[in-house]
Formats: C-alpha cells, structure tokens, sequence
C-alpha cells in the first residue's frame, strides 16, 4: 500500500513538471523562468535549494553523532549563504540581465576567466546532485522493504527528476518546488508530533540531548580545531555564494525587492525548519536505543543514513508513513531538479554557446535539455561508485568553488581595480594551492586545505590586479564596476519593484 502511495504520488509530480512545461517557449524561461516569479515562489525555491537529502538524511544523522557542532556547515553555513547571496545578487547583478553566473565572468573580465570559473561550479554539482542521487535510492529501498536495491532506486530516482527537468527547467522546478515546500514542511512536523507522543514530549527529548552534550557548539579552546570548525563553516557559507542554482533562483523573481525579500525568508524558514528532522532523528535513540543507536554510531554512511526511514516504517502507522515519505521525497526531488537544472544551463551558456556563438534560440534550448541529460547520467555513475556520506558529499562540493570562483566574483563586483590578471591569479592560485595541500598533506594538515585555496586566491587577486598588467589583462573596456553601482544606487531609490533591464 505504501510503495502505490509513493508510485502515485511521483507520478502527480512528474505531471504537474510537465504541465509546467507547456509555459517554456525559450531559453530564458527555461534558464530563469522568465523573471516572473512572485514572493512565495521565490521564498519556496530559496527553501528547496539546500532542503534536500542532507538536511533531511545527512544533518540529522550527523546531529545525533556529533551534535551541533558537527553541523556548522549546514544549516548554519548555508543558511547564512542564501542570506548573503539574495543581498549581493538582487544589490549587484540582477540589474544586469543575466542567465547565468559565468555571463558576469566574461562581462567583467574575458573569455578564458568564464571558461575556468565555469568549469569549477559545473565540477562543484557532482558531489551535491549525487548526494540526492543517493538518498532517492535510498527511500526506494526502504520502502519496498529491499525488492528494489539501493542502486536500482538511485537509476529510477534520477529518471524520474530528468524527465520533467528536462522538458521544463526553471518553470517546473519553481511550481514543483512551491507544492513540495508544503508537503514536506507539513509531513516532517506531522512525524515531529508522532515522535514527540512516543518519547513523552519534545521537552524530554530536548532535555536527553542537553544532557548528552548535544547542543555544545564551539569547540574546545585549541586554536586547529577552530580553523577545522571555521573551515567548514566558511566552506558552505562563502563557497556556495557561486552557485549556480541559488543565482537561478534569487533572479528569477520579478523584482529584485522580491529577489532579497525571498531569499530571506526561505534562509530563515530553511534554518528553522532544519531542526525537525534533527528532533526526528534524535528520538530514535530514546524510542528503541538498542536498535538505533549502533546504526548511528556506526562509520558506515549506510548505516546512519538508514535510521530515520527505518524508525518511520517501524515505529509510525501506515498513514504517518505516507506522510513522511512523501514530504522526503518532495524535498529531494526539488533540490535535485534545480541541482541538475543548475550546472547543465550554466556549462550549456558559457562553454558550448561560447564554439557555436550563432546557434538559434530553438537550438540553444535543445543543447541545455542535451546537456541536462549527459550530466545526469555522469551524475549517477559517480553516485554509484562512491561511499562517502551524504553530508560529506555536500560538504565538500563546495570547497572548488571557495578556492576559485568566490574571490572573483565578489572583487569583480565590488572593487573597481580588480582586474582580468587578478582574476586569473586568484582562480589559478586558488586551485593550485587547495588541490595540492588536499592531496598532498589532505587530513594532517593543520588549516582546512580551502582556507588555504581561499587566502593564495585574495592574495593572487590584490596582487594580480595591482601589478603592470600584460596587454589584454587590465580592466575591462566599459566599466562594468560602473554601471554595477549605477544600478545598485538606482534600486535605492526605485519604488515602482519593476526591472530596468539592462543588456
């Protein structure tokens, strides 16, 4: 009864995508939903970009294994990311027009600057679209009690998001992610209520967790473990901001009052709301300690991973268990969608368009749905082929796009005499350096290998940029950094909420 509940409701997923669909008539309603977003929508899409596995799978697990300074990354770091990126998007570059975050690289330095910070975000998805990969195999598994192995649910899983992503894009991904916001928030506090009348209340689940350390977030006083605890945080909040999907999302809106207003809000909801799961999990181990807590403290990501479908099947009648896995699976599939969505426009624009520059607007979208393909099934390979957990996929996705991308994106916004040579320095640098601690020294070293990657890329921007340029390399021709303030003064004193559009 419980798989036909899950087979239906996938199915009414996959239909509303597509009737989504029949709104896309070219690429930029496919890449951004052509701008038209309004403030719940574009709130529930800020959500659903991180409410995924990790935040329903990953961070609870990870909570109730090392507490809550073991999950700093997320949802601190990434709730504070969707923060700072709605504030310097809507501020900086929604004026500009633009479908994708390599579109600033080359308007504000050139063509080989595009092409390397490009490639570090598309590399930066792997990791994170395996991670829902993974965990869509994982509920298939559960809930058809192992008739479907895990690998069998991850093909099926990523089947079922390409077919609507990829006739769709934005247009899909942003309804699909407005009726999945509901349910899972509804379904995940419905299981809370459940949880909380078999523990004796959300009280003496709170109070066992204190009791346990649970709640101790900084680290000792020792000046490495900081830089660990730092270096996490600093990877998801700052590494993220050059992400494709959240940029998608945050200028999608109709306004770019609405593009800082939405992220906002779907930050805030999105940390609040990454608790719930946390109290699921944690109530597993005063429900039945025998059987959960080996699961959990177990080093095997699939046996911590498994705790909190397994309490729900076990311990929840059958209509609480449609509630829940329906709200995982809304969760899941919106963040993998727009994950998918995000590389695959972003490599489409900025590589391919790049070789074919005449290609028609028709063609052009037929390239970003091939694309969305080729990187699914590049996407599942590596799902398949990996063991890392779900929170460490994500975790470390970003650490590429810290060393070289962050620095700049944000220097090229804010600071008029970066240059095409600072940015060059600052990609090459950072890379270079992050990649050689990483897999060189890797754990042994004392300061997290992206912070490294993060200090060579600043240092490699100032000195790059304020040094005699080679020909070509200095400042852009039109001052962009101009008419990026010309346009964050404008919105200061803009009241109508209507775009200045500006090519």
């Amino acid at each position: 009864m419980l798989l036909w509940f899950v087979v239906a409701y996938l199915m009414v997923s996959v239909g509303i995508g597509l009737y989504a669909a029949t709104r896309v008539h070219n690429t930029k309603d496919f890449a951004v939903a052509g701008r038209h977003l309004p403030l719940p929508v574009v709130t529930a899409t800020v959500f659903a970009t991180w409410f995924g596995a990790e935040a329903v799978f990953g961070a609870s697990a990870t909570f109730v294994k090392e507490g809550l300074g073991g999950v700093v990354a997320d949802p601190f770091g990434s709730s504070m990311c969707l923060i700072l990126a709605g504030i310097f998007f809507s501020r900086y570059l929604y004026k500009l027009n633009i479908i994708t975050l390599g579109d600033f690289y080359r308007m504000r330095y050139n063509r080989t600057v595009e092409v390397i910070t490009t490639l570090c975000i598309v590399a930066s998805y792997l990791g994170w679209v395996s991670a829902q990969i993974k965990a869509l195999g994982l509920i298939f598994n559960v809930v058809t009690e192992g008739a479907v192995d895990q690998s069998t649910g991850m093909i099926l899983g990523a089947a079922i998001v390409l077919t609507y992503t990829t006739f769709g894009g934005m247009f899909s991904v942003a309804v699909l992610d407005f009726v999945q916001m509901i349910v899972s928030m509804g379904g995940l506090f419905y299981i809370a209520t459940v949880m909380a009348d078999k523990t004796g209340g959300v009280a003496t689940v709170v109070g066992h967790a204190s009791a346990a350390g649970k709640f101790e977030f900084f680290p000792p006083p020792d000046p490495w473990m900081w830089l660990t605890f730092l270096g996490a945080w600093v990877t998801m909040m700052l590494g993220s901001i050059p992400q494709q999907d959240v940029f998608q999302r945050i200028t999608s809106a109709k306004s770019a009052r609405i593009a800082v207003g939405g992220s906002i809000l779907g930050a805030s909801i999105y940390f609040c709301f990454c608790f719930v799961p946390m109290f699921i999990a944690y109530s597993a181990t005063l429900i039945d300690p025998g059987q959960y807590l080996p699961l959990l403290q177990s080093d095997s990501p699939a046996d911590f991973q498994r705790v909190l479908p397994l309490l729900v099947m076990q311990q929840t009648p059958l209509f609480a268990q449609v509630i829940f896995f329906g709200a995982v699976l809304s969760a899941i599939m919106s963040c993998s969608s727009a994950t998918l969505l995000a590389p695959s426009v972003t490599f489409a624009e900025n590589i391919v368009r790049g070789f074919y520059p005449n290609m028609t607007d028709h063609q052009f979208l037929r390239v970003m749905r091939f694309t969305i393909v080729c990187f699914t099934v590049i996407v599942l390979v590596f799902a398949l082929n990996t063991n890392a957990s779900i929170f460490k996929m994500v975790e470390n996705a970003y650490k590429i796009t810290l060393a070289g991308a962050f620095v700049p994106l944000i220097a090229g916004a804010m600071w008029r005499r970066s240059t095409t040579q600072g940015a060059l320095a600052a990609t090459f640098g950072g890379l270079l350096s992050w990649l050689l601690v990483e897999f060189m020294i890797g754990e042994e070293s004392m300061v997290p290998p992206q912070l490294i990657g993060l200090g060579v890329s600043m240092l490699g921007m100032v000195a790059g940029s304020l040094l005699p340029q080679r020909v070509g390399h200095g400042p852009p021709k039109h001052d962009l950094h101009a008419v990026l303030h010309h346009h964050a003064a404008a919105e200061t004193h803009h009241v109508s909420g209507h775009p200045h559009h500006h090519s």
